[in-house]
């Protein structure tokens, strides 16, 4: 795969036109996460005289909130049919407890999702015709499936970007079908890690890096809160992680190197010596693994050291205050946004070095890169030493994390590629 470039001068040939191109944004779901945090970005930073936005969600929530809070859209579409979980009721979105309803029940509502899908499908369809779109852009693993199928039946040019480091077995033939097909016309991949399942369009692939507002990441602007909610002395130091509590997130192994760590230290250090964690386990997952995660917590008797604050709509003046993130990733983590985050508010990354993750930290320059197949736990626990033994040093791979992120990682100048390429994509439906 090749880093995404800009394309030739016929994107500037096409932009001086007499309208601006229409492309439909497809995101496949509605709940707060990486991929609409994404696109919303992007779509705040699009030329509204040269793109005309419209965004298609499965139902209103965060990101619909903040498509509208950004004016980051002309038009805004619900879609209900499209669907976010095969055995979601008919009427809301999947909660936990949906997992555990009886089979028959589940099988009804997969039953009629699938029908409920099917004339979504071609309900959209028809709209995509009518109103003659230019490009499709999909946002999302079920995103790129559905605009896969648009693109084959209307003949209108996609774009896939793609987050996800694989797709179940039991759609891998109909998705390297969809990819290879002539009208999805570029596969954007947000890191290396994602692009080795496209082997079978690999001219069709390039790699465009996330990007952030680093405008909406300046610490000074916000109220520090963190030790104020917590009660910490200023001297303390604090390892804190944010994002979704999910297994493959790896925070059991945070709380396993938290305790190495802890034993490490002399009782006056212990005290000083915290990790805090930001975030909840979704509700659209079958177990609430922040639950086990507090629970080993207490096994471990580092229930006092290892902080889990719950969900925090604005995680800047939590994250500002962290003097070392660590990102515990345990899976090919594509690109996680908590990296960019936190280099973005100048502070040193810990993470494993799996996914994309390398793409973004360099070891020894913005942070600490630990080997991720198995886990290095002990490893982590030496990095987490290391920093809190050496507040220069935490400075140091700070101000190198927060330089990254404005160099390679900017949302302003990412939308300009980014917009130059779906330009010269538009060209070739209307040459």
């Amino acid at each position: 795969p090749r880093p995404m470039t800009a394309p030739l001068p016929a994107a500037e040939k096409h932009a001086v036109t007499s309208r601006p191109i229409r492309i439909l944004f497809i995101n496949d779901t509605a709940r707060n996460g990486g991929p609409g945090h994404t696109l919303v970005c992007l779509l705040k930073f699009l030329d509204p005289t040269r793109i005309h936005r419209t965004v298609l969600l499965p139902r209103e929530d965060v990101v619909s909130q903040e498509v509208r809070r950004h004016n980051a859209a002309e038009r805004l579409i619900i879609e209900p049919a499209l669907i976010e979980n095969l055995f979601q009721p008919w009427s809301r979105s999947m909660v936990r407890r949906d997992f555990a309803a009886p089979a028959p029940l589940r099988l009804l509502r997969a039953a009629a999702n699938i029908a409920r899908a099917a004339s979504g499908l071609a309900r959209l369809t028809r709209r995509v015709r009518l109103e003659r779109y230019d490009l499709i852009f999909c946002n999302g693993t079920a995103a790129t499936l559905v605009g896969g199928v648009l693109a084959a039946v209307t003949r209108i040019p996609t774009v896939w970007h793609v987050f996800y480091p694989s797709v179940p077995p039991v759609i891998r033939p109909l998705h390297r079908r969809l990819a290879a097909g002539s009208f999805v016309r570029s596969i954007l991949c947000v890191s290396r890690a994602v692009s080795g399942q496209f082997t079978s369009c690999p001219q069709k692939v390039q790699i465009c890096h996330d990007a952030l507002d680093l405008q909406a990441f300046d610490a000074t602007a916000r109220t520090p809160c963190l030790r104020r909610e917590l009660g910490l002395a200023d001297n303390s130091v604090i390892f804190g992680a944010h994002g979704r509590i999910v297994r493959r997130k790896g925070f059991i192994e945070l709380i396993r190197a938290a305790r190495l760590v802890l034993d490490r230290l002399d009782t006056e250090q212990r005290g000083r010596c915290h990790f805090v964690v930001l975030g909840d386990t979704p509700e659209d997952m079958p177990e609430d693994h922040l639950v086990q995660c507090r629970t080993l917590a207490r096994e471990l008797g580092v229930e006092d050291a290892v902080h889990f604050l719950g969900f925090r709509a604005d995680v800047v003046p939590y994250v500002a205050e962290f003097d070392v993130a660590i990102v515990p990733s345990v899976y090919p983590d594509p690109l996680p946004r908590a990296v960019m985050e936190a280099m973005a508010l100048s502070k040193p990354v810990i993470a494993f070095d799996v996914g994309g993750i390398g793409e973004m930290v360099n070891n020894h320059e913005e942070g600490r890169l630990l080997s991720g197949s198995p886990p290095d736990i002990s490893g982590m626990a030496e990095a987490c030493l290391d920093y809190f033994h050496a507040p220069e040093l935490r400075l140091r791979h700070g101000h190198a994390a927060r330089s990254r992120v404005t160099r390679d990682f900017e949302a302003r100048s990412h939308a300009r590629l980014l917009q130059a390429q779906l330009l010269d994509l538009a060209q070739t439906r209307h040459p």
